[in-house]
């Protein structure tokens, strides 16, 4: 049998691989996570997520040199306070650890892009990202949230934040900051919406992390549930609708037909986020020799990249951008 197509042809070398390669994933796509605690000389490793650590605003020089060494054009913000409230006032302190290391950064990076996550998880005393019907009762109040989610926006912004990215949920959280954002003078300030944000079993070692465990319930009445696909468009098309001018899915790597669909649909910059799950798992999995642990990240950063997102927030950001160097 004489066969006229065979595209074997266009993988016999690898030269000749890259030349008809679809998909291209590159340092620029990179935004890493930075997890910044008040006090000082602080580096604390993160017992779940191996190569992470919580840092002081003074042990920042570093990550951003290397950092920027490699490449890697963004980071993404998030706090952890000294002190906890039922309200979570640590998230709009201008003396906090987000505005401080914003300012740390900008110091010593200008060109850096600073990502400021916006919720109150981190800061409440009750681990949930909004403010509550009363003590020790599990229902978040998504009204009387939005204003405090506009307040820290308005704090990060006023730090020099280049984007402010929503995450707690709430309904109409993206206007509120937009028109909180507006009121002040900051509607240059770009919103990253975290459009589509799933209450997945995938953030366990970012609990950890961020010391942002619920002490109770779970955030599975305001975080999207797992089967749903169809209302995650509705959730996006909320949020294009009330002013983001960036969309993400989180997570990624079990959403992937949700980051297709949304490109399908939408022409805005997309986001994905490789949270602390798929991380953690990746990290055990290379720890046990049962998978190498390059060609698995950058498999997956492709997949990613593949589905539709033209950002990829990840944990192995510097890894991945020695190894595409």
């Amino acid at each position: 049998m004489t066969l006229t197509i065979r595209p074997r042809r266009l993988r016999r070398t690898d030269t000749l691989r890259q030349m008809v390669r679809e998909t291209t994933l590159d340092t620029a796509d990179l935004i890493a996570p930075l997890f910044i605690v008040e006090g000082r000389d602080i580096e604390k490793p993160i017992g779940s997520m191996p190569g992470q650590a919580q840092l002081s605003v003074d042990r920042l020089d570093r990550e951003i040199d290397s950092m920027r060494e490699l490449g890697i054009p963004a980071v993404l913000l998030f706090g952890i306070p000294a002190h906890k409230d039922a309200q979570g006032s640590g998230a709009w302190d201008e003396a906090g650890p987000v505005p401080q290391a914003i300012a740390a950064i900008k110091r010593r990076a200008p060109d850096t892009v600073i990502v400021a996550d916006v919720c109150l998880c981190e800061y409440t005393d009750h681990g949930h990202c909004g403010v509550l019907a009363g003590p020790g009762q599990g229902d978040v109040l998504n009204d009387p949230t939005l204003e405090l989610l506009a307040r820290a926006s308005l704090a990060y912004a006023k730090a020099g934040a280049d984007i402010i990215a929503p995450s707690a949920m709430m309904d109409g959280q993206v206007a509120a900051i937009r028109a909180g954002l507006d009121a002040a003078g900051y509607s240059d300030t770009p919103i990253l919406a975290y459009a589509a944000k799933f209450a997945s079993a995938f953030y366990g070692p970012f609990r950890e992390a961020a010391e942002s465990t619920p002490q109770f319930g779970d955030r599975r009445t305001y975080q999207m549930d797992p089967a749903n696909g169809r209302e995650a468009l509705h959730e996006v098309a909320l949020d294009v609708a009330q002013g983001a001018d960036m969309l993400m899915v989180k997570p990624a790597g079990a959403y992937l037909d949700i980051i297709r669909a949304v490109r399908e649909r939408y022409t805005l910059p997309l986001a994905a986020y490789q949270v602390s799950g798929e991380y953690a798992m990746i990290k055990a999995a290379a720890a046990n020799g049962w998978i190498d642990e390059r060609r698995a990240v950058l498999e997956s950063l492709t997949a990613i990249k593949r589905a539709g997102a033209d950002m990829i927030i990840t944990y192995y950001a510097k890894q991945a951008a020695a190894w595409l160097r």
